[in-house]
């Protein structure tokens, strides 16, 4: 089965059009809006379903959990269509999504005129969406004249990000060029300088330099059109009759692929993959055939198939990918194997948390999600069984779950097929994460079996490093700003471009927190933003991740805020709550710091104000490493800063 067909999406519902009718009447539109978008549509199917989110919007509705959004797309091909499936898609991607698209073919109109219309939109991204069409409009027959076009090519679109970030400061999705399937050297073209497809070799990489460059992130349309094919991806006719840039079969992958970005740029990538065990990572059913009935391992095509599970399984946790079991099974039945099976990949300390028991699965996914310390809506559950499917499905919505065919071997595709682990960015530090939330749980029973909380604490032997935003650091900002949701004051988005502008400003004061203990390395667990001006301090972003609640890391954090704004001959420091569904948790966070409430209003919305002369943290149970986030300025250049 091709990737076109979105098969690891359930069939969509009986009913889909009296449902998607009854949205704007539902006591649960939302949910009814996720039901539907999570299913296989079509692309009149998905085209509806954005009708009726637009409805929705235009009510005034509360649509989280989805994450607003705002994209902009400019083009050299008819993009209508896609503006049409778009919102659906990205609804299965948790955003709800807004498209304003630029006139056909008016690119550099459109991103470098400040008051476009495109710019009027103030989109928080833009899609550059170009083809082999607009990078080479004539034919070339030397060498120096296709290097000279990809370098001209390189400089306008470097050209329309800096304008864009000037004018509406929204970042930039940059699409590479996928090769076209004629060729006029056959098999020697890759070996000819001037061919396209060497042209195109060069595009891309040059282009993905400068998304590396300039903070943008990328759309490998290449490599989509090379999975499918472009024998079937180019269609000819419908370029020359509609300026459509690929074959209308693969307008909802095409969505589903940019919705994915879309949705990991505001963090809503999975982060846990959950496994179930008999019959998805291995053979057969442990508690009736044991050890030794069980298919894994060399020697035979299933046996095989459970190892590349496994493998594939050992691979995302290599990413940062936690990974952890859900089986109706008795526990020590269930851990047998990863214990004692000689061709078992997995072992039990890959597994950060184990439910095997005869609860729910729902009941158990929950309690997974309570362990780790994550949403419902980062879990990925692997299950061969339909039933079990489809009950996940309906009593854990937000849990993704993709179909699977009986044929094991396929398990790895299909999962990986399914995007929930769509990755935006990538450091270091994301493949310590697996490893950092196992830790975590060894964590939680230790808490369990000291005497009280203080001891607790100092045992854990913390360490928390403060810094001022940097280079080093800027992916990690940016994907703590986009996914934390709970321990978040405003739950203000940045993109990776908007972070730089802040590192880049003298006026704004940015400070990165990382922790270890006695049981490894957190990485960094804290960001704050603030806007400084005289002698004041406006906190516009505090959030904190949830998994050091409890430890006193904000109590450390506000006592470093003081210091610098000590340095900084700041007398008083203001923040601001804003209530969101999720983040309700921190309404009293500033109160419990020492700050006074200055008004409320009826969205529970607050404001605050502490001087730094009056803040006392008390005791702190860790040791604090600060390197002075105020080296680059000083106390003239703040208080003189507009």
């Amino acid at each position: 089965m091709s990737i076109a067909d979105l098969a690891w999406l359930p069939p969509r519902p009986t009913g889909f059009s009296g449902i998607r009718k009854g949205i704007p009447g539902s006591t649960q539109p939302v949910a009814d809006l996720m039901q539907l978008a999570s299913s296989r549509l079509n692309a009149i199917e998905s085209g509806q379903l954005s009708k009726s989110l637009t409805k929705l919007t235009a009510a005034g509705i509360d649509l989280s959990p989805l994450a607003e959004f705002r994209l902009g797309i400019v083009s050299n091909s008819t993009t209508e269509l896609l503006t049409e499936i778009l919102p659906a898609t990205a609804i299965r991607h948790g955003v709800a999504l807004q498209v304003a698209p630029g006139p056909y073919g008016q690119i550099q109109q459109q991103l470098l005129d400040p008051h476009s219309a495109l710019a009027s939109a103030a989109p928080d991204a833009v899609l550059i969406a170009v083809d082999h069409h607009w990078l080479f409009p004539e034919a070339m027959s030397a060498d120096a004249a296709a290097g000279t076009r990809i370098d001209e090519a390189i400089d306008e679109i470097a050209g329309m990000i800096a304008a864009t970030r000037q004018t509406s400061g929204a970042a930039i999705i940059l699409q590479t060029v996928a090769v076209p399937a004629e060729s006029l050297f056959g098999n020697y073209d890759r070996r000819v300088a001037d061919s396209l497809r060497s042209r195109i070799i060069t595009w891309n990489q040059a282009l993905t330099e400068l998304a590396s460059g300039t903070g943008s992130y990328l759309f490998d349309l290449a490599a989509l059109a090379e999975r499918v094919g472009t024998d079937t991806w180019f269609n000819p006719v419908q370029w020359h009759a509609y300026k459509l840039a690929h074959d209308r079969q693969y307008d909802t992958l095409h969505a589903e692929m940019l919705a994915r970005i879309i949705g990991a740029i505001r963090g809503k990538t999975k982060k846990c993959l959950v496994l179930d065990l008999d019959n998805t990572v291995w053979g057969g059913a442990i508690g009736d055939e044991g050890i030794e009935g069980i298919k894994l391992g060399q020697g035979s095509a299933i046996g095989e198939a459970f190892l590349e599970v496994q493998r594939t399984a050992l691979l995302l946790k290599a990413r940062g990918i936690v990974l952890a079991v859900c089986s109706k099974n008795n526990e020590e039945t269930a851990r047998a194997p990863f214990r004692s099976h000689p061709e078992m990949l997995l072992k039990e300390d890959d597994i950060a948390v184990f439910q095997a028991n005869w609860t729910d699965k729902a009941g158990n996914l929950a309690a997974i999600a309570e362990s780790l310390n994550i949403g419902l809506d980062a879990l990925v559950l692997l299950d061969d069984n339909p039933a079990e499917r489809a009950q996940v499905r309906a009593a854990a919505p937000l849990v993704g779950v993709p179909e699977l065919p009986e044929d094991p071997s396929w398990y790895p595709r299909r999962l990986l097929d399914s995007g929930y682990f769509e990755a935006v960015s990538y450091s270091a530090e994301d493949s310590l994460r697996a490893s950092s939330y196992a830790a975590n749980a060894r964590r939680v029973q230790v808490k369990a079996s000291a005497g009280n909380l203080g001891d607790y604490l100092k045992g854990l032997e913390m360490k928390l490093a403060a810094t001022p935003f940097d280079s080093q650091g800027l992916q990690r900002i940016t994907q703590l700003i986009n996914k934390t949701n709970q321990f978040n004051l405003t739950t203000r988005r940045l993109t990776e471009a908007e972070v730089v502008d802040v590192m880049a400003d003298p006026r704004q004061y940015s400070l990165q927190v990382r922790l270890e203990d006695a049981f490894g390395d957190l990485g960094m667990i804290a960001v704050v933003i603030g806007s400084m001006k005289g002698d004041t301090l406006d906190i516009e972003n505090w959030l904190m991740s949830c998994r050091v609640l409890g430890r006193k890391v904000e109590h450390a954090m506000l006592s470093i805020i003081a210091r610098d704004a000590a340095n900084l001959g700041i007398t008083t420091i203001n923040a601001r709550y804003l209530p969101t569904r999720k983040n309700n948790m921190v309404a009293e966070h500033y109160p419990q710091l020492g700050f006074s409430r200055v008004s409320i209003d009826d969205s529970g919305a607050a404001d605050f104000t502490i001087q730094t002369d009056s803040i006392d943290v008390g005791e702190l149970p860790m040791s604090i490493a600060h390197e002075t986030a105020i080296s680059a300025r000083s106390a003239d250049a703040v208080a003189n800063a507009a």
